[in-house]
């Protein structure tokens, strides 16, 4: 018998593998959805879609409108 023929334990391992990290990337993905990491994206795609003459803003002044937005009408904040 060669070590070809031998069977390997690789290849549950290595599924085992990309299912944790299939996992990982789930749970990383939820949490970066629960914090807002896609909002400016969706904005983007919003003005994109809908008003598609308006000027996009960079993601960094479309997050410092929103924190000064957030910031003039804490009704919104949960806490």
């Amino acid at each position: 018998m060669s070590t070809t023929d031998t069977p390997s334990a690789a290849g549950p391992l290595r599924q085992t593998g990309r299912t944790l990290l299939q996992a990982v990337k789930a749970v990383a993905w939820w949490f970066n959805s629960i914090l807002g990491g896609n909002d400016y994206h969706r904005y983007v795609q919003h003005l994109t879609l809908h008003h598609p003459d308006a000027e996009v803003p960079t993601e960094r002044d479309y997050w410092r409108e929103r924190h000064a937005a957030a910031a003039k009408n804490p009704a919104n904040r949960c806490c």
